[in-house]
């Protein structure tokens, strides 16, 4: 129900600051509904198909992650099973207000922030999904503090920064659908490996990344300047 009560909440502040309508933003989530029916469940099988999922019977050693699923799936399990550990649930709600508590003195004081999802997905994510974040997060300091700097239009280069980030992400997540289906089709968990030697192959594909990443963030400073 907290749930629930949540994603409405949010969904109903969204249309507000857009001008939206609660009987349309209903019809928008209907719409929702019957498109993610249509299409989560082939990707998802195409993702089973290709890697597994960890936990999941089969799951070999290259199997996706699935941590949120894993962690509804064991709440699920303990609460119906009569088994749930609730002084884990105890503790991480109270970890959970110590962190609150913290972020708002160091924002009071002025000394910065400590976003409590932040600490959350630090804690309960792998490290393989959390390590870009800081990453990226300085990367978008520092083009934002270019923006401020050096921009015609600061707010104007933020959002073509925040547009490339979120291409970024779209982006990989449709390759990573297409690679599944390729490897599906073929059987072969790298078709597309140009370096078999994993230890050339970590380091090349890096500094691929950084390059493209440089690249980017050069066009759209141009395009902001522009």
């Amino acid at each position: 129900i907290a749930t629930i009560a949540n994603d409405n909440l949010q969904d109903l502040k969204t249309g507000q600051l857009v001008g939206a309508t609660p009987w349309r933003q209903q019809v928008a989530l209907i719409i929702g509904v019957l498109f993610g029916s249509l299409v989560i469940p082939p990707i998802l099988t195409i993702l089973n198909d290709a890697f597994g999922f960890q936990g999941a019977p089969g799951a070999g050693p290259n199997a996706l992650a699935a941590p949120q699923a894993a962690l509804i799936s064991a709440i699920a399990q303990g609460v119906l099973g009569g088994n749930l550990d609730w002084n884990l649930i105890a503790l991480g709600a109270a970890i959970g207000v110590g962190v609150i508590c913290v972020d708002e003195i160091l924002r009071a004081t002025k000394r910065g922030s400590m976003p409590p999802l932040a600490v959350g997905m630090g804690i309960y994510l792998p490290m393989t999904l959390t390590l870009l974040i800081p990453v990226g997060a300085f990367l978008g300091w520092t083009y934002d503090k270019w923006a401020d700097r050096r921009a015609a239009n600061p707010a104007f280069a933020k959002r073509l920064g925040v547009l490339m980030a979120t291409g970024l992400i779209v982006g990989e997540s449709l390759f990573g659908v297409l690679f599944a289906g390729i490897v599906g089709a073929t059987d072969n968990d790298a078709p597309l490996a140009l370096v078999t030697d994993f230890a050339l192959a970590v380091p090349l594909g890096l500094l691929v990344f950084a390059g493209a990443l440089a690249w980017l963030y050069a066009r759209t400073r141009s395009e902001a300047v522009e």
